[in-house]
C-alpha cells in the first residue's frame, strides 16, 4: 500500500517543516533566508564557487522523486488509481499553500508545485492512453 503514497509528499513536508517551524528563530523571514543561505560550496574548475542551500537540496530531491513518480505512473495496477488521487489531493494542498499561506510564495515552492502538477498530469495521461490501448486491443 506504500506504493500508493506519492513520493513528492516528502519534499512538500520538508518545505513545510522549514517554513512553518521558522528555522532560524525569526519566523517566515528567517525560513526564507534559511532556504537561500548557502550550506556548502563546491569549487568549480572555472574558479567560481557553486553555493548550495537547503532550498536547492529540496528541489534536487524533488526532481529525483519526480522521476520515480513518472516511472510509477506507467503502472497499470489498481493501486495506481489511488496514487493518482492522492497526487491530486497533494497538488490541491500545495496550490492552496502557495496562494494563501505566508512563506510559500517562493520560487522554490512554485517549482515543487509544478512538479506535483506534472506528476498528476502524467499519471492521468498515461492511464488514459493505456486504457485506450486496452480498449482498442480488446475490441479488435
Amino acid at each position: 500500500m506504500l506504493i500508493a503514497l506519492p513520493l513528492l509528499v516528502i519534499p512538500v513536508i520538508l518545505y513545510n517543516i522549514v517554513v512553518l517551524t521558522g528555522i532560524g528563530g525569526g519566523g517566515v523571514a528567517a525560513a526564507d533566508e534559511a532556504l537561500r543561505q548557502s550550506m556548502f560550496s563546491i569549487p568549480m574548475t572555472s574558479g567560481a564557487s557553486w553555493n548550495v542551500g537547503i532550498g536547492d537540496l529540496i528541489l534536487f530531491l524533488s526532481l529525483i522523486l519526480l522521476f520515480f513518480e513518472l516511472l510509477k505512473s506507467t503502472s497499470s495496477q489498481k493501486v495506481a488509481i489511488v496514487n493518482h488521487a492522492l497526487s491530486m489531493i497533494l497538488f490541491v494542498i500545495c496550490l492552496v499553500e502557495f496562494l494563501l499561506v505566508r512563506g510559500f510564495a517562493t520560487s522554490t515552492f512554485f517549482l515543487i508545485v509544478t512538479m506535483v502538477m506534472l506528476d498528476v498530469l502524467a499519471g492521468f495521461i498515461v492511464t488514459i492512453i493505456s486504457a485506450r490501448k486496452d480498449l482498442e486491443f480488446g475490441g479488435g
